[in-house]
């Protein structure tokens, strides 16, 4: 079995095109519906880490920055940007390109956390990540913080127990 791995190997980057049928009275791309595709994406990136079957386990925050199009070409990345014992934070960025005209922005970007399960449905152990960059190295840091905020929200962590949380807010006090 594999002991670790980097962020790369994991990358997934997923391609639609929005059609009348993915829109809204205004022909913007319905939300429900990025969801969707930010969740495939999500999950194949857990299973390429994990070499495992996944279930998704939490959705953080998704804000819409930029409104999608009708005929607009959306590209999510995804990529693990940590694992813990049986769970994987899974980071996405959403692109929105209008090709005719060349135009790309950046719509929306939100962490999934999986679980890996073996065949019967039970959580396993999955593979360490290794940073390799400093741009992997800053949310492979953020990810405990935000994994003590899942777990603080969801009831599952008291938040007198979240260390890197109260490191955190005890640095901002002191400045």
């Amino acid at each position: 079995m594999i002991t670790s791995k980097k962020p790369q190997d994991s990358l997934v980057i997923m391609n639609e095109f929005v059609m009348p049928n993915d829109t809204n009275m205004m022909h913007n791309l319905m939300g429900g519906r990025l969801l969707y595709w930010m969740d495939i994406a999500a999950a194949m990136s857990a299973q390429k880490h994990s070499n495992r079957l996944v279930v998704t386990a939490s959705v953080d925050n998704v804000s819409f920055q930029h409104s999608i199009k009708l005929g607009d070409a959306v590209t999510i990345e995804a990529k693990v940007t940590r694992a813990f014992n049986k769970s994987m934070e899974v980071r996405l960025d959403v692109w929105a390109e209008n090709i005719p005209t060349g135009t790309r922005v950046k719509s929306n970007e939100a962490y999934y956390t999986f679980v890996a399960l073996d065949g019967d449905g039970t959580p396993v152990q999955v593979p360490e990540l290794i940073p390799g960059t400093p741009e992997e190295e800053s949310l492979y840091a953020g990810a405990l913080r935000r994994r003590q905020l899942r777990l603080i929200l969801s009831g599952r962590m008291e938040p007198n127990d979240a260390t890197e949380l109260k490191a955190l807010f005890m640095a901002a006090k002191q400045e």
